[in-house]
């Protein structure tokens, strides 16, 4: 393959008319976001609709984003795409055509030839974080520039990266964002879009520490765990129709009014119950461990010894946790958590080494240490210290993940 692609691109020098073809490529970045309503259930499967709208922050790229490299050419003989350097089947792969097809047909610059696409993770893959959020809208936006896309209407954008993975729609936008579920999921699914509530510089306060319990990938993928929820789950439909409008006019108002014990509430309120709705599936599903469920009695003991709500947990179809807190309490939080989750990895266990020698300095009020429960070293295996960010990113050309002399990946873990 290797040499054919060399074939067609090299010069024939005794014909002035023959012309390399060009490979056309683009290299973009995009973030995760973490939900505080959660969407678990899908309305209608092939438009990829959800049964409830769903609020995240969307969180910044200095260590937690998708990387990807989109690539055109006539040179190409097939579309080709490699995920973290290993090259994956787009046999039958609906999602990434939705996403190709979607994208190309707003291009202003009609590009022919096949598509190469290399996209590595900064974080764990299928582990609850959010990953294939970040990687189809890194994807989306990645053909967006290389076909110089342009929106019909505002939003639309955001229904074709609905269509790769849900929440890849609010990943697309930056700081606080709603994916409004649609007024008819079966129709063509115009209307199930994200919409930025607030952008990230509005609360610039907001922090988030990822406790990364678990790197594995979960045994119950969030597409079969939805839709055996919404067989047979009565709770998740209570939940959809008569929970969740009520929780999202409620956590958009205090987002926008900064009501960080509101915000907290409904956020924790929502993320225990979603997993009652796991729980509550035949057979019931599992994401949180124990680790999990130690974190949420910590965050409440913390929040208790104090008398407001200065933590907020959540936990997405995974056993990692994610804390919301204030950047004044962030130092003290992350400290309480290296109490209780000690490690001895060292200058990698926190991803801010800044923020972790502050805490290695804080003095735990003697109280609070007594809440302290030392769990065994390596219960939580790195702490990402972060906070809401921007959407998607051009990125410059040296940082092309294609070899634009092969066409092929170049990006190695």
């Amino acid at each position: 393959i290797i040499q054919h692609i060399k074939e067609k691109m090299t010069l024939d020098e005794s014909s002035s008319s023959s012309k390399a073809p060009t490979i056309y490529h683009v290299t973009v970045s995009a973030p995760t976001n973490i939900a505080c309503i959660k969407y678990w259930g899908k309305a209608s499967i092939p438009l990829n609709t959800p049964i409830n709208d769903s609020v995240s922050i969307t969180l910044q790229q200095r260590d937690l984003k998708a990387v990807t490299t989109a690539s055109c050419s006539t040179a190409f003989e097939t579309d080709e795409l490699w995920l973290n350097g290993a090259k994956v089947s787009l046999d039958g792969n609906r999602r990434f055509y939705n996403c190709l097809n979607g994208v190309r047909a707003l291009g202003k610059k009609k590009l022919d030839g096949k598509v190469h696409v290399s996209s590595y993770n900064t974080f764990p893959t299928a582990a609850g974080l959010a990953s294939s959020a970040a990687g189809y809208a890194a994807l989306v936006y990645a053909f967006k520039e290389l076909f110089d896309a342009v929106e019909e209407y505002e939003g639309q954008l955001s229904t074709i990266a609905r269509q790769g993975s849900g929440s890849a729609c609010r990943s697309l936008y930056g700081g606080f964002v709603a994916w409004r579920k649609g007024s008819d999921p079966y129709t063509e699914g115009k209307d199930s879009m994200a919409v930025q509530i607030a952008p990230e510089t509005h609360w610039p306060e907001i922090r988030a520490l990822i406790l990364v319990v678990s790197d594995a990938k979960k045994d119950t993928s969030s597409t079969k765990g939805m839709s055996t929820s919404v067989a047979t789950s009565k709770l998740l439909a209570h939940r959809a129709s008569q929970i969740v409008p009520e929780r999202m006019e409620q956590i958009e108002k205090a987002f926008l009014a900064k009501d960080f014990e509101a915000f907290g509430r409904i956020t924790m309120m929502d993320s225990n119950q979603f997993h009652a709705t796991c729980l509550d599936t035949y057979p019931p599903i599992f994401y949180m461990n124990d680790i999990s469920k130690s974190i949420i009695s910590l965050v409440h003991k913390y929040n208790d010894f104090y008398g407001e709500i200065r933590a907020a947990y959540t936990f997405d179809a995974g056993p990692n946790a994610v804390l919301y807190t204030l950047e004044k309490y962030q130092v003290e939080i992350l400290a309480f958590m290296l109490k209780c989750f000690p490690s001895s990895i060292g200058d990698d266990f926190v991803s801010n080494s800044e923020l972790a020698k502050q805490a290695s300095e804080c003095e735990l009020k003697p109280e609070l240490l007594e809440l302290t429960k030392l769990a065994e070293e390596g219960d939580v295996k790195m702490i990402y210290c972060t906070e809401s960010g921007p959407g998607p990113q051009r990125l410059d050309d040296g940082l092309c993940l294609i070899d634009l002399e092969t066409g092929l990946n170049k990006y190695s873990p």
